[in-house]
């Protein structure tokens, strides 16, 4: 069962962060399935974010789609090279967003190996948002589209992870951001070979 949009309506992005750990992302580009679950993410908490893009009430062809209510894709292209999959967060106007930074692979493998051109299962295939969004087909393409489609989704399959197995910690990539660099935003599954920057 795909996750309902209202749980995409929360006006709490770090804990909705948190409670993503563990749900399962899916997709079906061109008729081919591929996912896994969630096991690391960093939540963007909008327009007094300096991390986030939307900071300030920044509006721009890219960010745009962060205002939309949640339940939606937020894809952009990072350094020119990534495509990076968000999940775009509370109401309407209020534009938080989560990234999915890994998950632990599950179903198309060997279509994900394929994108990503490994002969072997190793854990870059995931670790990294940009590794996810090439592994799972994910482009600019399905900016904006609901969690609700055919083509991406999440499903909650009763998978959890106890606090004492997730780690709480700065945000990855965003030292511009000053004093917000260092809240504890990111989430991770402790141990696992996925997650792509373990704290030291």
């Amino acid at each position: 069962m795909k996750i309902p949009d209202s749980y995409y309506h929360n006006p709490d992005a770090v804990a909705l962060s948190r409670d993503l750990i563990g749900k399962y992302l899916f997709t079906c580009i061109d008729g081919e399935l591929t996912g896994g679950y969630v096991v690391e993410t960093e939540a963007y908490t909008g327009v007094n974010d300096r991390a986030a893009h939307s900071y300030g009430g920044k509006v721009t062809p890219r960010t745009q789609t962060m205002y939309m209510q949640g339940g939606v894709s937020y894809v952009y292209l990072c350094y020119g090279i990534h495509e990076m999959f968000n999940i775009v967060v509370n109401e309407e106007g209020q534009p938080h967003a989560i990234l999915i930074r890994a998950i632990q692979p599950t179903d198309g493998l060997d279509i994900m190996m394929y994108r990503r051109n490994l002969d072997t299962l190793k854990p870059n295939i995931t670790k990294g948002p940009g590794s996810v969004a090439k592994a799972l087909g994910i482009s600019r393409k399905i900016n904006a589209m609901s969690l609700q489609s055919d083509v991406i989704w999440l499903e909650d399959r009763g998978l959890t992870f106890p606090d004492d197995e997730v780690t709480a910690g700065p945000r990855v990539g965003v030292d511009y951001a000053g004093e917000d660099a260092l809240l504890p935003y990111r989430f991770y599954v402790k141990g696992n070979i996925y997650v792509s920057k373990p704290n030291k």
